[in-house]
C-alpha cells in the first residue's frame, strides 16, 4: 500500500527526519515534558532543516513538496512519545501558517510566513473561546474598525502555543449583527499592548504550552487583516479539512507506535514459562487492534491523496478524525493493559501515550460535533464548498 503513495524520495526524507528527531529532539523530551515548555533552539533547528516549509512556496523559503511529505512529518512526530511536542509543531505549521499562506497579503507573508518557515517566529491559531467551544459562529471576540486600525476585545482558550508564540492568528467578529457572516481574521503581534496569556494545566500534551488569551483594546493595523473582511468563517471552514486529516494521521501513527512497542514488550515478557505473545487471548486481541489501525491508516492515506489533488474532502477528512482518534484511544488503552502493572508506570511509554491520545476526540472539534457535521452531509444532504 505504501508504494501507492510514497516514492524513494519520500522514504529518504523519512529516514533523515527520523535521524534528526533521534539526535536533536528525543534527548530533550523528558525535560520539556517536565518543564511544560519547549526550548526555543529546536524551532530554529527545525526551520533550518526545512521541516516548517514542506508544503509552502519557495518564494518564502519553503520547499513546495507534496502532501505525503507532511504525512511523514506527522507520523514521525508521533513516534517520539510526546504528543505535546508534536502538537506545538503542527499547530504552528498547519494551523497558524496555513492561514498566513492562504489569506495573507505579500507583506504579511514576508513579515510572518517567511520567518515562520525559517523557525525565527512561532505562531498560534486563536479561534476557540471560553463560552463557545466548537461553536465557532458563537464567538464573542470583536474587532471594531477605527480609521486605519481595528480595536480587538475578547478572549480565546485552549490555544496551542498560546503563551510562547510570537504572533497570533485571531478570529473576531467585525460585524456581529450578521453572525457567522461577520467574522474576520487578523494576525497580531504578541508584543501588542493589551495582549495577555495564561498557561493552562493539562492532563496530557505536557510539553506544549496551551493558553487562555485575553485581548483588551488591542490596536491592530488594518493591513494585518487576512483576506477580506467578514470572510473569516468560510476561511476557517475551508482549512478544517486539513486540520482534521492532520489529527487523523496523528491518531493512526500513535496507535502504530503503541502496537510496535507492545509487540516488542510481549516478545520479551515471560509468564508461566513462555513469552506472553504466545497466549492466544493476547495474540488475538493484538491483531484485532492492528487491523483497526491499518484500516484507518489506509483510509487516511486515501484522504491525503484526495486533498493533494485539490479536492475539498471535508466529509472524508471529518471521518478520518472521527474514526482514527476513537481507534487510537482503544488501541492505546489495550496496549497499556498488555504491559500489566508496568503500563501504569511513568518509566514506560504507555501512560503518557494514554494521556496524550485522549485529546484526539476532543480537540479540533469533538467527536459529537463531527458526528453532527457528518449527519448534515449524509442525512440532510448539505453540501460544503471551498471558500476560494
Amino acid at each position: 500500500m505504501n508504494s501507492m503513495y510514497f516514492t524513494e524520495e519520500h522514504q529518504l526524507f523519512r529516514k533523515s527526519l527520523q535521524d534528526f528527531l533521534s539526535k536533536e529532539v528525543v534527548p530533550h523530551i523528558e525535560k520539556w515534558e517536565n518543564d511544560g515548555n519547549i526550548e526555543r533552539f529546536i524551532w530554529k533547528k527545525m526551520g533550518d532543516m526545512g521541516f516548517f516549509g514542506i508544503n509552502y512556496p519557495v518564494a518564502y523559503g519553503g520547499l513546495n513538496l507534496d502532501l505525503f511529505y507532511t504525512v511523514i512529518l506527522l507520523e514521525e512526530l508521533q513516534k517520539i512519545n510526546s504528543g505535546g511536542f508534536a502538537a506545538a509543531i503542527w499547530a504552528h505549521c498547519y494551523l497558524a501558517m496555513t492561514h498566513l499562506n492562504a489569506e495573507g497579503s505579500q507583506d504579511i507573508k514576508e513579515r510572518y510566513l517567511a520567518p515562520s518557515i525559517s523557525g525565527d517566529k512561532i505562531g498560534c491559531l486563536c479561534i476557540t473561546e471560553p463560552f463557545g467551544g466548537s461553536d465557532v459562529a458563537g464567538m464573542r471576540t470583536t474587532a471594531v474598525k477605527n480609521g486605519d486600525h481595528y480595536i480587538i476585545n475578547g478572549s480565546k482558550t485552549f490555544i496551542t502555543n498560546g503563551v510562547s508564540s510570537d504572533y497570533l492568528v485571531v478570529a473576531a467578529k467585525t460585524t456581529p449583527e450578521i453572525g457567522n457572516k461577520g467574522i474576520s481574521i487578523f494576525v497580531i503581534d504578541r508584543a501588542a499592548p493589551g495582549v495577555s496569556a495564561t498557561k493552562l494545566d493539562k492532563l496530557g500534551w505536557r510539553a506544549s504550552d496551551t493558553g487562555e488569551i485575553a485581548f483588551d483594546n488591542v490596536k491592530v493595523p488594518a493591513s494585518n487583516l487576512l483576506g477580506e473582511e467578514n470572510k473569516g468563517f468560510p476561511y476557517i471552514m475551508q482549512h478544517f479539512s486539513l486540520e482534521r486529516l492532520v489529527m487523523g494521521v496523528n491518531a493512526h501513527a500513535r496507535a502504530e507506535y503503541a502496537l510496535e512497542y507492545a509487540q516488542q514488550y510481549m516478545s520479551q515478557r515471560m509468564a508461566f514459562g513462555k513469552t506472553i505473545n504466545k497466549f492466544q487471548a493476547l495474540r488475538h486481541s493484538l491483531v484485532e487492534l492492528y487491523a483497526d489501525m491499518e484500516i484507518c491508516k489506509t483510509y487516511n492515506y486515501a484522504v491525503a491523496y484526495k486533498l493533494s489533488k485539490g479536492e475539498y474532502a471535508v466529509k472524508e477528512a471529518t471521518m478520518s478524525k472521527l474514526k482514527s482518534t476513537k481507534m487510537a484511544d482503544a488501541v492505546i488503552y489495550q496496549c497499556l493493559q498488555f504491559l500489566g502493572g508496568y503500563g501504569y508506570m511513568e518509566d514506560y511509554p504507555m501512560a503518557r501515550l494514554l494521556r496524550d491520545s485522549r485529546l484526539g476526540p476532543i480537540g479540533g472539534g469533538t467527536s459529537e460535533i463531527l458526528c453532527e457535521i457528518l449527519a448534515k452531509i449524509i442525512i440532510d444532504k448539505k453540501e460544503y464548498k471551498s471558500a476560494t
